[in-house]
């Protein structure tokens, strides 16, 4: 019999709802309690878990989650700004977490969760789903492999949808959500790390808020989030890497497209067409070699939410951490230098400038 873990989720608006979803797939996960102050995203909340809705106990705060003894993992999905506030009363009742990106919305706030997490006998988990889309992670494996030879460049394109109405429009504002680079963009600075295999050194990054919001008004204040811009990170083992981003694209056909040129190969994937195009070096004017194949997923992983079936099975290597029965794959650690690079790249657009990396402390 597989062993129960019951788990709790903090913040149950879109992102927790999709977490209830694929949890209600994981073997021995169980909801037993949630909490937000907002009646409405509680709501969610008993849509997303159905006929289980009965038995898992609501709370105003994780706060109160933490002291009713009903959990031993808690999934903190809520807005950007209130991650240490919510952690604090974790960490201190020693429970298992898996925290959605981006980690925190400042360096000092990212610091603080690093240095309670180290400090933890339990598993910290940061949520970087982007990791666990299968396409990814084989497109990742291969290069690891050494299926490109010496990797030299990378380049991430994500092409999307506008930033979603959130409860208080909290997403309008980067003092909220720490600025689109860093709410949005981490994920992609974290696959850079894991894929380049180094850190960091530099960041330039082009960007502004051109298309979307323009006309909206919050207590008559206008939203200052960038939606569209090019960053390139440079890192320490000579790898440089680019991030193209637009939000005002969601008609293309793939929405991430992630490419790397390494001396001997050319290697592409595709998402959400699921298609990896690996394309050897030929030489001058000889026939191409290009090879395509289409990495599957499996179908009630997609069902279960939004991010290419990556929620579920990074659920089940965090499960698999809670049980001591796996590594923590993407620690409290990751989550800061991801937060950090994007830090520098929204620092890089406002004052047009190259930051880097030892300014702020890295």
């Amino acid at each position: 019999m597989v062993e129960q873990v019951r788990y709790g989720l903090v913040g149950t608006g879109m992102m927790g709802a999709e977490h209830i979803t694929n949890l209600a797939i994981t073997p021995g996960a169980v909801v037993t309690a949630i909490a937000d102050p907002v009646e409405r995203s509680l709501g969610w909340a008993r849509m997303a878990l159905g006929d289980k809705a009965e038995g898992v106990q609501a709370f105003a705060d994780s706060a109160a989650l933490a002291k009713s003894g009903l959990v031993d993992a808690v999934i903190v999905a809520s807005p950007n700004y209130t991650h240490r506030r919510v952690l604090e009363p974790l960490f201190d009742a020693g429970l298992a977490i898996l925290c959605e990106k981006p980690l925190a919305t400042t360096l000092d706030d990212a610091r603080w969760v690093v240095a309670q997490a180290e400090a933890s006998p339990r598993p910290f988990w940061t949520a970087m789903e982007y990791r666990y889309m299968p396409p990814a992670a084989e497109f990742i494996a291969q290069l690891h492999g050494g299926r490109v030879g010496k990797l030299q460049m990378l380049s991430i394109r994500e092409h999307r949808f506008p930033f979603l109405p959130k409860v208080g429009d909290w997403n309008r504002f980067s003092r909220n959500t720490g600025g689109t680079m860093v709410e949005k963009c981490c994920h992609f600075f974290d696959l850079m790390r894991l894929i380049v295999q180094s850190e960091a050194v530099r960041v330039y990054c082009s960007g502004a808020m051109d298309v979307n919001h323009l006309d909206e008004r919050y207590d008559g204040e206008t939203p200052d989030i960038i939606d569209n811009s090019f960053t390139t990170v440079d890192f320490a083992n000579g790898v440089r890497a680019l991030l193209d981003l637009s939000m005002f694209a969601e008609g293309a056909e793939n929405q991430e497209e992630v490419t790397a040129v390494g001396d001997k190969a050319r290697l592409d994937v595709l998402i959400p067409e699921g298609a990896l195009v690996y394309s050897p070096r030929v030489g001058f004017l000889n026939p191409k070699q290009v090879e395509r194949t289409v990495i599957g997923v499996d179908e009630a992983a997609l069902q279960a939410g939004s991010h290419h079936g990556s929620t579920f099975y990074q659920h089940q290597r965090f499960i698999a951490a809670v049980r001591g029965e796996g590594p923590v794959e993407v620690t409290a650690r990751d989550g800061l230098m991801a937060v950090a690079i994007g830090t520098a790249a929204e620092i890089s657009a406002r004052e047009h400038r190259v930051v880097e990396m030892s300014e702020l402390g890295f």
